[in-house]
């Protein structure tokens, strides 16, 4: 049996353990509860925005839009959105598996993968894999920009459209509440049909009283909407994954701060033990003591 003090020692060190899994469970729920607010505070101007891409896609040829040609996939380009940092339970863990099962599936139809990847995990995970990068980006996964999602958009509306590849795919985690985050693999290029459908939701034949001029042409209004749709698709990505971190590492710290405690409180009761054993041992050397002086 370990002695007190090697006991003690270590109920300290799983004190202070306790201390830093409170204090990283307490920053990450005052992060998710803000990203919570960023994610509300887009949906008006996202759901906007799909609003006039839609009024405009119905009155405008969509021959000769870049961003929505379809070809027959032989290279797919995986974006990936990871975190920076670890002690998220398994966040960073689920989303880099279901993206190597999605490129499994697509090698086994002969297809070509390119890897774009945001957030260190991730590229560190596919550099260690010997996977090639086509571009990486990191350092904002905890509180992504409108920039940030830009950069991204960019990247892949580029490779779209010189032919480098002819599908995007995003895969990432999808918020749904601080104890469920959900693995989503959404197309985001070429932009899906279902996109640029007029009065499907009632909501937004709501939002599209009335008759529109154009000016200029809807052809060219669409050319621009279509940029800001796939930026917006992608911000809203990088804030659903922002606020699955925060939540899968408040839950993983509660998870570990209760686990400090109760093996704090197994500790206590060796610590006991140990020195029940200790004072039994001393009062049996003074009776062998006091038996071998009388004897």
């Amino acid at each position: 049996m370990a002695s007190q003090q090697d006991i003690k020692r270590r109920i300290q060190s799983v004190r202070n353990t306790r201390k830093i899994t409170k204090a990283l469970e307490l920053v990450s729920a005052s992060k998710l509860r803000r990203a919570q607010l960023r994610i509300e505070a887009l949906r008006p101007y996202a759901d906007r925005t799909r609003d006039l891409m839609m009024e405009a896609a119905s009155h405008a040829h969509l021959h000769g839009q870049p961003l929505l040609a379809r070809r027959e996939p032989g290279r797919v380009g995986i974006i990936v959105l990871t975190g920076d940092r670890g002690l998220a339970g398994a966040f960073n863990a689920q989303v880099l598996r279901h993206a190597f099962a999605l490129e499994r599936q697509l090698r086994g139809d002969g297809v070509e993968v390119h890897w774009l990847v945001a957030g260190k995990k991730g590229r560190s995970t596919l550099g260690f894999r010997r996977y090639e990068i086509d571009q990486s980006w990191i350092g904002f996964s905890d509180r992504p920009s409108y920039h940030d999602a830009q950069a991204i958009a960019r990247k892949a509306a580029e490779l779209y459209e010189n032919g480098e590849v002819d599908r995007v795919v995003i895969v990432y985690n999808q918020f749904v509440s601080a104890l469920v985050q959900r693995v989503v693999e959404r197309d985001l290029l070429p932009i899906p049909e279902e996109a640029l459908a007029h009065g499907e939701a009632e909501e937004r034949e709501a939002a599209l009283l009335g008759d529109f001029i154009y000016e200029p042409e809807p052809e060219e209004i669409l050319q621009r909407l279509l940029p800001v749709y796939v930026e917006t698709e992608l911000y809203r990505a990088l804030l659903e994954s922002a606020a699955s971190e925060q939540g899968a590492r408040m839950t993983a710290m509660r998870n570990a701060s209760g686990n400090a405690a109760d093996l704090i409180s197994s500790l206590t009761l060796d610590m006991n033990r140990a020195r029940q054993a200790e004072i039994t041992q001393e009062i049996l050397e003074v009776v062998a003591g006091a038996d071998a002086l009388t004897g």
